[in-house]
């Protein structure tokens, strides 16, 4: 069960980080949002918050070596992708213009 799980939660955690960011952004430019509240701020946090989850995760699984050595490469290699990933995908979203 350890090693389904470490297979599978970098991306799962990447696609919620991915989701969260751009659902704030979404949210951001809506007339739900408080006007003087700025997003920018909010859109970084969010960011910074996604890409140190990964950097957890990619440090915990670092940390606890599988016994197999294909699910540890596996594991490490889809963490460290995901790590990218989540710096990559939501930097538009934080360092762009918040609303077109």
């Amino acid at each position: 069960m350890r090693d389904v799980l470490r297979l599978s939660v970098p991306l799962a955690l990447w696609l919620a980080g991915f989701s969260g960011v751009y659902a704030l952004q979404g949210l951001t430019c809506s007339r739900h949002w408080p006007e003087d509240l700025p997003a920018r701020p909010a859109l970084l946090v969010g960011w910074a918050l996604a890409v140190l989850l990964q950097a957890v995760l990619l440090w915990l699984i670092s940390r606890d070596p599988s016994p197999s050595r294909f699910v540890q490469g596996t594991s490490l290699a889809l963490a460290a992708v995901s790590l990218l990933a989540a710096a990559w995908t939501s930097m538009p979203v934080a360092l762009t213009s918040t609303c077109l």
